[in-house]
């Protein structure tokens, strides 16, 4: 069983998709702690009401250096394996990603190389102003250069004609926690 450090700054919609997973036996995983920089995200909650460890570290006052540090603590205090970053909003040190190098995994919503450096809905609506056929998501390992790591898996889906910013990103929500669930089950059987 791998165990699992979620970082996430909203919703945590992934996050609900690992934990059914689990839940069914469908993933043999546990999520030892879910770590937010927003002290009310939802994610924190989401944590909470399937009787997960939450912490929340605030960044403020903080270098970068020193929030990342107290990040990798309690990550260790927890005995976390694997980092997923499931909508968290804050780019990672040089020294965490060397510390957590090939143990780190965000998912990006949209179809890497492009749209990289792209956040939530704004990849969304560039992907409708673009006339794109298709888009989906990209599970990559974190590197010091932004969405630029190593790519696990993508899953992608059509845009139809009326999709709007909201129903396209539903649809790649969608596919972002089956990917997440592919790609922690391919880390866990190496």
């Amino acid at each position: 069983m791998i165990r699992l450090g979620v970082l996430g700054s909203t919703k945590g919609t992934d996050l609900q998709a690992i934990l059914d997973a689990i839940q069914n036996d469908a993933l043999d995983a546990e999520v030892a702690v879910v770590i937010s920089n927003r002290e009310n995200a939802y994610i924190l909650e989401r944590a909470r009401d399937h009787n997960v460890p939450d912490v929340f570290v605030s960044h403020k006052g903080k270098t970068r250096d020193e929030f990342d540090r107290e990040i990798t603590a309690a990550l260790h205090q927890h005995e976390a394996e694997l980092v997923l970053l499931i909508g968290y909003m804050r780019i990672l040190s040089a020294e965490y990603c060397r510390i957590w190098q090939d143990r780190i995994l965000n998912v990006h919503p949209s179809l890497l190389p492009k749209y990289a450096g792209g956040i939530d809905t704004n990849v969304h609506e560039i992907v409708l102003r673009n006339g794109d056929m298709e888009t989906g998501c990209t599970i990559h390992f974190v590197t010091e250069e932004v969405d630029a790591g190593p790519i696990l898996i993508q899953k992608k889906c059509t845009v139809a004609t009326d999709d709007t910013v909201e129903s396209l990103k539903t649809k790649v929500q969608q596919l972002e926690g089956a990917a997440f669930i592919e790609a922690i089950e391919m880390i866990a059987n190496k």
